[in-house]
């Protein structure tokens, strides 16, 4: 979700958690809980003539008065329904029944980006035709505000002949509200309610409408349509369009106050999928655990099935190592980088001295102090052990009123912390990143006058404010810049790998910009979402892993577009073998965290370059068997691989199958530290790859990189001719360990390139020795 500074959203969590228990549903007044149930509907005993009849009749067998929530036929097969513990065991234990799983919830990750990518105004590059407009996006997150002129449908012919889906009514929507651009509208909220009672609708609303702000950011980022003189407050003033402004959007509200349950979210996809969506774009946190108990992962996999792709948030829980979410291969994980935008806000000191920061506090406000005005360090003004941290009723309005408040950041929402300080009386605050956040700065458009400052612009700051008898500053802020080098930079927050769940799988996939994005907002809250914030704005501009995912959505919906044939894995491997990794002066990507270059646990394949995906040349591609020869690799059970496949599936005894046999885009081995510690007890592993070609005839030659001496990496055969379209090649990568390895080896990263002289089809290798 976007890190936007609310404590309603808590958009830079990224987390999945059990839901607290319920309460009870049972004639025994037994606590209860939502559980999710895979059934294996081949099973279905010929008694029944509908598998509706079956699922309730087993439910019957362990409770008289539970009643299925939803029915399930598309992304899963089975039904959601509250039962005890002991019932949930016991159901586990019947006929035809796969697994139950206990609701999860999930948190949500939380313009100039068109030309940031080389998509102008123009289209002179981008194939003109009419299949874009038919390209539907469906977005799962808190909804749609109707009334955005993002979704003005002027110029849009009629709603594509294969939509399926509908415009749902409810509080404060009506059918109506759907049109050309947004063809389609629902909600989804028995889970939600089960767990966590009725919804208020005195504070949100329980229909599609969008009381948040997030789903109608993200969806306007996918698909939104031209609006000319937009921006926030006057920072980033421009024409805002989405990546593909001809695509339809279909809103799937299931994001509430309370967070997104699986149950709901697995009820969207469901009739997402039905709806006959061709992208589905999700900013909520997926879970670390096996896939067959993820329900993102189960429900998209169904989805890939139907040839729908599946964009992702990696989730906002970096700098740290194994932090991403959304890692199933049939999943793109996105992660984020920044713009070539800033909006500076600078600290000047009494001293004289200057210090870059940047803000979206509105600066023609009168509120703004335009002199040196005394200045206080929080932790100083308040008697709170936390003060420093400018929390709810820490700070002594005495010693701040008529002062500037020097808040560390951590703990509470940015801006919450700046409404804490106008609340006692304060003129302003500097916001000081510390350690965990380091040189990274994300702007907020505070509710007074107030900058966020770096971790090394922060200490020498408060080495002044500490050391002078009378300190003063003052907040210069200097509106929009662009041109802003180098970027992009992969954001601090963005999750990073290698994957925890399966770790020959890399990912992110790739980085898209999620900083600082201006894109469409709800009417129903101000830009913070705080409660007090009384603003309005049709714009907003936020940050998250949730802003960079509906780009991808957004420009796989424009190669869906100019490619109606390709598959899901043939458009993910498109941007991914296109990306790039260096600037133009022939420099590395950067990470903001580091200061460093980045590596592919940060950025995967690197940053989107959408007019290259367009014409990729090669792709690796993948079918539905390559997906359930991976679950064998992953020694799945008959069982768990019905929950994802729907259908009974045996793996062959007397074939060896191989994690590393999937045909990915990228590559990731862990050696270990004495090639027995890691994925791999050999120190040679070999993978096998094969390209089809998707461009005119060409003979590729093959490139290799690698930082290590450590490893040698070869490639057989080293040409691949190709003759004519839809062609395919197979190949080999060999990385064998050379000697002993040191004790202190650490991560080192290669890359394989085939390039026929005018494309370049680029894939990382990442390297762990433990």
């Amino acid at each position: 979700m976007g890190i936007m500074s609310t404590s309603v959203m808590l958009l830079f969590l990224l987390g999945l958690c059990h839901l607290s228990t319920a309460a009870a549903v049972d004639k025994n007044d037994v606590a209860s809980t939502t559980y999710i149930v895979h059934m294996a509907k081949s099973e279905m005993p010929a008694s029944f003539d509908h598998h509706a009849h079956w699922y309730d009749s087993s439910l019957k067998t362990v409770s008289d008065s539970a009643e299925m929530m939803y029915i399930y036929s598309n992304a899963i097969h089975g039904f959601s329904t509250k039962l005890s513990p002991e019932q949930a065991e016991s159901l586990q234990s019947q006929p035809g029944v796969l697994s139950v799983l206990p609701e999860l919830k999930y948190e949500l990750h939380t313009t100039r980006t068109p030309e940031f990518l080389g998509l102008g105004q123009t289209t002179e590059t981008i194939p003109q035709s009419n299949s874009e407009s038919d390209v539907i996006i469906g977005v799962l997150d808190t909804g749609v505000w109707p009334e955005s002129k993002s979704f003005d449908d002027t110029g849009l012919g009629p709603v594509p002949g294969s939509w399926k889906g509908a415009c749902e009514s409810g509080t404060n929507f009506n059918s109506s509200n759907c049109n050309r651009k947004l063809i389609g509208a629902r909600y989804f909220a028995k889970g939600y309610e089960a767990t966590l009672g009725p919804i208020e609708t005195s504070k949100e609303s329980k229909s599609p409408r969008d009381d948040d702000g997030h789903g109608t950011h993200t969806a306007s980022t996918a698909a939104g349509s031209v609006v000319s003189d937009a921006s926030l407050f006057g920072y980033a003033l421009g024409t805002a369009r989405g990546m593909a402004p001809r695509a339809r959007i279909a809103a799937y509200k299931v994001c509430w106050v309370g967070g997104c349950f699986s149950s709901d979210i697995v009820a969207a996809i469901d009739q997402a999928i039905a709806d006959n969506v061709n992208v589905l774009s999700m900013s909520l946190g997926g879970g670390m655990s096996d896939y067959f108990r993820d329900s993102v992962a189960i429900g998209a996999f169904s989805a890939m099935e139907k040839g729908i792709l599946i964009s992702c948030s990696a989730g906002n829980a970096g700098p740290s190592t194994y932090s991403l979410s959304n890692s199933a291969p049939w999943i793109t994980t996105v992660g984020a980088g920044t713009l070539d935008r800033d909006f500076p806000a600078f600290v000047s000191l009494g001293n004289g001295k200057n210090f870059s920061g940047v803000s979206l506090y509105r600066a023609n406000s009168n509120a703004a102090p335009t002199t040196l005005t005394p200045f206080v360090y929080a932790g100083n003004a308040s008697n709170a052990t936390s003060g420093n941290l400018c929390m709810m009723g820490t700070l002594i309005p005495e010693q701040v009123k008529g002062k500037i408040v020097m808040c560390d950041r951590g703990v509470n929402a940015r801006v919450q912390k700046g409404a804490v300080v106008k609340a006692a009386g304060g003129a302003g605050m500097i916001l000081a990143n510390t350690a965990a956040n380091g040189e990274e700065l994300v702007a907020d458009a505070h509710l007074l006058p107030a900058t966020a400052v770096g971790q090394q612009n922060a200490d020498v700051i408060k080495s002044y404010l500490f050391k002078d008898p009378n300190p003063t500053a003052t907040i210069l802020f200097e509106g929009t810049k662009v041109g802003v080098q180098p970027s992009p930079v992969v954001a601090a927050f963005s999750s990073r790998g290698p994957n925890s769940v399966t770790p020959d799988i890399l990912k992110p996939d790739i980085v898209a910009p999620g900083v600082n994005i201006l894109a469409g907002w709800s009417g129903a809250v101000g830009p913070t979402g705080l409660a007090i914030d009384a603003r309005r704005v049709a714009f907003n501009i936020i940050s998250g892993t949730s802003m960079s995912c509906p780009h991808v959505s957004g420009l796989a919906a424009l190669l869906k577009g100019a490619h109606p044939e390709w598959s899901p894995a043939a458009i993910r491997s498109a941007l991914m073998t296109t990306a790039y990794t260096a600037y133009k002066n022939g420099q590395k990507l950067q990470d903001v965290a580091t200061g460093k270059p980045s590596t592919p646990f940060d950025h995967g394949a690197g940053h989107v370059d959408p007019i290259s995906a367009l014409n990729p040349g090669l792709v690796y591609d993948l079918t539905v068997d390559d997906y359930l020869n991976f679950l064998c690799a992953l020694n799945y059970s008959a069982s768990e691989i019905n929950s994802l496949a729907k259908r009974s599936y045996t793996c062959d005894e007397k074939k060896k199958y191989s994690v590393r046999d999937l045909n990915y885009p990228s590559f990731a081995v862990n050696f270990g530290s004495r090639y027995g510690g890691g994925t791999t007890s050999s120190n040679v592993v070999k993978y096998t790859r094969t390209l089809t070609n998707v461009g005119p005839p060409g003979t590729y030659k093959a490139s290799v990189t690698s930082e290590s001496q450590l490893v040698k990496i070869s490639v057989e055969p080293e040409t691949l001719s190709f003759s004519q379209a839809n062609e395919k090649k197979v190949y080999t990568v060999t990385l064998s360990a050379v000697g002993s390895v040191p004790a202190n080896a650490v991560n080192s990263f290669g890359r394989v390139e085939w390039s026929d002289g005018k494309h370049i089809v680029g894939s990382p290798i990442a390297i762990s020795w433990s």
